[in-house]
């Protein structure tokens, strides 16, 4: 790279600014320039977990964390090895930005404030004197030899710069993509992740606000699964069981229409056995207790009673008057309720989309682009996604931290 090296990030997103302190970082006399297209600089940042910034998982076993990427895992296992949740932990850290994690292994920011990530990030820009153009889009990228020039939506300005990173984030439509699909690489056709299930005209929903803490879920007819807590809501079903379920399968479900069968095991206990004994064991502990006032499991008291009648079990009736029929729909009630999905809501300040650039056309040892020279990605634009617990954040800045090098591979 020439003396003063220009650099140019296409984002002011979490990937985009964690490539951009890198790239300063590592080029000091360079010239680093964040073109973000709209007003906000990192909008997801500020939305995500709440308001509070879920900003990495504390996983730290390496294969166990990429399996929690439906896209892209083989490629982000490498990758961690170089940038990893430990790593982020410290990078946060150093920068004075304490960290906590919670029981579920979600790590946010002791001041529960999102803010708080933003304005290191910020801080950070500014220390470093990274310019941010704010309303300037990019139009298009064009090779010119060696460098690359940009042409800018406001104002019909062109500039050329030596080096480039695209880190603009999911695309929910795919000409969004069109322009990276003109410089020769290949787009995945991207489709939601991580939304929630509608369940029109169930009475299910009439239980909104309800939590079961350790379902299960599974869509009827895969081997999809899903698992942790499940909200019931007024339109259907959320929460991580869902979510993850939906990450997974989003592929398939953007096939179907988002019309299938969900199976619900609202015990998380998969064994038909386990769950009649454990009834056994109550009808023979609490013969004169009516079903209604002992819940197996802590469920919830309005779902128990939901499920009570969806099985016309009467409420009033005792557990020792329980016989074998009712004891086989209250065991399939509890490990296998069905509902009939019709549909999908996404998180409109949150949506994470499944594809992207085809991560057949990047070097993950540099995440240089291996169709056009010295432009590199980061982040969500590529075809990666996780589930829900702080794992896309922790892409975007692994693939920012190491497009930030800004190194040539040797099989680029």
């Amino acid at each position: 790279m020439p003396s003063s090296p220009q650099i140019a990030i296409i984002g002011g997103g979490a990937a985009g600014f964690f490539a951009a302190i890198q790239a300063k970082e590592n080029h000091p006399n360079a010239e680093v320039v964040i073109f973000e297209k709209t007003t906000k600089l990192l909008s997801k940042v500020k939305v995500s977990g709440g308001g509070r910034c879920n900003v990495t998982n504390a996983e730290t076993n390496i294969k166990k964390l990429s399996q929690a990427y439906p896209r892209g895992s083989a490629k982000l296992k490498k990758a961690f090895q170089i940038f990893s949740t430990k790593d982020t932990i410290a990078w946060f850290e150093s920068r004075k930005v304490r960290l906590v994690k919670q029981e579920d292994n979600c790590v946010f920011p002791v001041s529960q404030d999102s803010q708080t990530i933003i304005d290191c990030f910020l801080r950070e820009a500014k220390r470093l004197g990274i310019r941010i153009e704010m309303k300037a889009g990019i139009d298009e990228i064009i090779p010119e030899g060696d460098r690359l020039k940009l042409k800018i939506q406001q104002g019909g300005r062109v500039r050329i710069f030596d080096k480039v990173i695209v880190a603009t984030g999911g695309s929910p439509k795919r000409s969004g993509l069109d322009w990276l699909e003109k410089l020769g690489h290949k787009i995945v056709h991207p489709v939601p992740s991580l939304f929630t299930f509608k369940i029109p005209k169930n009475p299910i929903t009439q239980l909104m606000g309800v939590v079961v803490e350790t379902a299960v879920t599974n869509i009827q007819g895969t081997k999809l699964k899903g698992d942790g807590p499940l909200l019931i809501t007024h339109w259907g079903m959320s929460g991580p069981a869902i979510l993850k379920l939906s990450a997974y399968g989003a592929r398939l479900l953007a096939e179907k229409n988002y019309v299938c069968n969900l199976q619900v095991n609202w015990v998380g206990v998969s064994s038909y056995d386990a769950v009649y004994q454990l009834l056994t064991q109550i009808r023979q502990d609490h013969p004169q207790k009516l079903l209604a006032n002992y819940r197996p499991y802590l469920l919830p008291e309005r779902l128990w009673h939901h499920l009570l009648e969806k099985v016309d079990l009467p409420k009033g009736k005792k557990w020792n008057e329980l016989g074998k029929k009712g004891m086989n729909r209250l065991i399939n009630v509890l490990t296998n309720d069905v509902y009939e999905v019709r549909g999908q809501t996404k998180f409109k300040e949150e949506f994470v989309t499944a594809g992207g650039v085809s991560l057949d056309d990047v070097n993950f040892k540099t995440m240089e682009s291996r169709v056009v020279p010295n432009l590199y990605f980061a982040g969500e634009v590529l075809d990666i996604d996780g589930i829900t617990g702080g794992y896309n954040f922790q892409a975007a800045w692994t693939t920012g931290f190491i497009a930030g090098q800004l190194n040539h591979g040797p099989d680029r």
